[in-house]
C-alpha cells in the first residue's frame, strides 16, 4: 500500500477545512497557536515512518498523556486499579464536576480529567514521591517514543496552573470522597506537567507501537505491559478516548484513539502501525476537527479499521 501517496491525498482533501473549528482558549497559551497547521505520521513495526505536513512542529500533548499514565497505573496495580476508576464512557464533558459528585468521587474512566488526576495520584502512591513520579512518567514516554529530547513547555505549564481551577476542584472532590491518597496540590501539579509535555506527530506515532503489538514494543522488543493489559487500554481508548464524542469517533474512524485539546490525536492499527495527527482547531467536543477528518479519510482509503 502506498502510504505516502495516501497521506498526501488526505492533506489536500483537508486543506479547505483548516479554517474550521477553534483552538482551545481556556488555556491562554494554547489560544495563541496558529490554527491552520496540519501534520500526520505513521510508524510501522519495522520503524518505517511516513509523514505529511508540519511533522517536526512540537505541540502540547495535553490529554494524550492520559494513555501513558493509565498504562503505568495498570502495570503497577493491575485489576485493583478499577477500585479507583471505572471504564465506562462518560457521555459528559471531560471536566464535569456534576458527574463526579453523583458517582461518589469515582471517575467514570481514566481518560476524563478526574480519571487522569486519579491515575496520577495512584502513581505518586506507587513511587512514594511526587517529583520522582513525574520523572518516571517522562522517562516512560521518552522510552516508547525512542526520543530523549521530549520535555515540557514552561509557558503552557504556567498557563495550566494559573487557570486550572476546575481540575483542582475535581481533585478536591475526589479527596472528599477518600478517592485520592496524596496531597491535592502535588498531584495536580504533576498532572499539569505531563499535560504540558511537547511532542510532534513523528514521536507520538512511535509511542503507539506497544499498544498496537499487544504490549510489546516491536522495535526494541521490550514488553511494557501484558497482552491482557494492552487489550484493556485499547478498548478504553476506543470507547472513551474522545470524551463525549467517542461514539462518533468509533463510528467514523473505527480505531482505538486518544485526543488532546492541543489538537493532537493518536490512534492504533493493531498488529500494523501507530498513527498520530495534529491540527489545532477543535470541534465542539474538544477534539481536533481536521485531525478526526483525516483519520476517517485514512481508514476509508486504506480499509484499515478494527471493524
Amino acid at each position: 500500500m502506498n502510504y505516502q501517496k495516501i497521506l498526501e491525498d488526505i492533506a489536500e482533501e483537508i486543506k479547505p477545512h483548516l479554517k474550521d473549528g477553534h483552538v482551545a482558549d481556556y488555556i491562554p497559551a494554547l489560544a495563541k497557536v496558529d490554527p491552520e497547521q496540519f501534520a500526520m505520521s505513521l510508524t510501522l513495526f519495522d520503524g518505517t515512518q511516513y509523514h505529511v505536513g508540519d511533522t517536526e512542529t512540537l505541540f502540547s500533548i495535553q490529554s494524550i498523556s492520559k494513555v501513558f499514565t493509565f498504562t503505568l497505573a495498570l502495570k503497577f496495580y493491575n485489576n485493583s486499579i478499577y477500585k479507583r476508576i471505572g471504564v465506562e464512557p462518560s457521555g459528559n464533558p471531560f471536566n464535569s464536576l456534576v458527574q463526579l459528585e453523583y458517582e461518589n468521587g469515582k471517575p467514570r474512566n481514566p481518560f476524563i480529567n478526574a480519571g487522569a488526576i486519579n491515575m496520577t495520584d495512584a502513581l505518586v502512591k506507587h513511587y512514594k514521591n511526587a517529583e520522582l513520579t513525574y520523572k518516571e512518567v517522562l522517562n516512560f514516554i521518552k522510552e516508547i517514543a525512542d526520543d530523549n529530547s521530549i520535555s515540557l513547555n514552561d509557558v503552557i505549564l504556567k498557563s495550566e496552573k494559573e487557570h486550572g481551577y476546575r481540575n483542582i476542584a475535581l481533585a478536591n472532590l475526589m479527596k472528599s470522597f477518600n478517592n485520592l491518597d496524596n496531597d491535592v496540590s502535588e498531584v495536580v501539579d504533576i498532572y499539569f506537567k505531563h499535560c504540558s509535555l511537547e511532542m510532534n506527530t513523528k514521536m507520538l506515532s512511535r509511542t503507539m507501537l506497544y499498544l498496537a503489538n499487544h504490549g510489546e514494543d516491536p522495535i526494541s522488543k521490550k514488553t511494557h505491559i501484558s497482552q491482557r493489559q494492552a487489550k484493556r487500554i485499547n478498548s478504553v481508548m476506543l470507547t472513551c478516548g474522545h470524551y463525549d464524542a467517542s461514539g462518533d469517533f468509533a463510528f467514523n474512524v473505527g480505531l482505538p484513539g486518544k485526543s488532546g485539546v492541543g489538537g493532537g490525536i493518536v490512534a492504533v492499527v493493531p498488529k500494523l502501525m501507530g498513527i498520530s495527527v495534529w491540527a489545532p482547531a477543535l470541534n465542539e467536543q474538544g477534539n481536533s476537527l481536521v485531525g478526526t477528518m483525516a483519520l476517517e479519510l485514512f481508514t476509508t482509503k486504506t480499509g484499515l479499521s478494527i471493524f
